[in-house]
């Protein structure tokens, strides 16, 4: 894909879909792009397994203009019950959090500017888009807002991202693996956690 078809907003929106490679997972997005600037509306859903309860969680972020992550609303449901999480980052690039049960903290999260899901090839997109990564090859070492679900647990993470000719590595709390992205910048394929369909 060029150059100038990756910036061609008018493709735009579009929805996004993967499967999981080894679990009984999916997620589907909306996305609508703006230059850097993503609105983002999505569902992973995940039957149970050995380790995770079956789950719903749909999601819906907003970006700055420089893809930067300004909030995020998160809404996981399980058999028991439903849990709602609210992630939004101020001027000051404080993040607010606002858990299901009331409780608002308030962090620097080591100025993350990116949040990333767990089992979420969406969120990568986040970081990659912002830096470029996807147009040129260099190494980023980044601090994030780390999200697991179905728990709804906000913790700080470094991931670091290297750009390259087979594609992106990436290394996370829960993956050291080299993933591969179409011209916007958004996940093709994530060895072991999902492809896009």
């Amino acid at each position: 894909m060029s150059a100038a078809t990756a910036q061609d907003d008018s493709a735009w929106p579009k929805i996004l879909t993967w499967r999981a490679h080894s679990a009984a997972r999916m997620e589907s997005v909306r996305v609508q792009l703006s230059g850097k600037r993503i609105k983002a509306y999505g569902r992973i859903v995940s039957a149970a397994d050995d380790t995770t309860p079956a789950f719903s969680a749909s999601y819906d972020l907003v970006t700055d203009d420089k893809g930067a992550t300004k909030r995020l609303s998160l809404t996981v449901t399980s058999a028991e019950r439903e849990r709602q999480l609210s992630i939004a980052r101020d001027e000051e690039n404080m993040w607010v959090i606002q858990q299901h049960s009331g409780q608002t903290s308030r962090s620097e999260f080591d100025g993350a500017l990116d949040v990333d899901v767990v089992f979420s090839p969406f969120f990568n997109a986040l970081p990659i888009r912002r830096t470029g990564l996807h147009e040129q090859a260099e190494t980023v070492n980044l601090q994030v807002v780390y999200v697991r679900i179905p728990e709804l647990e906000v913790a700080p993470a470094a991931v670091t991202y290297v750009g390259g000719p087979d594609g992106i590595k990436l290394d996370s709390p829960v993956a050291n693996t080299t993933v591969t992205v179409d011209g916007d910048g958004f996940i093709l394929d994530y060895p072991g956690l999902a492809e896009r369909i």
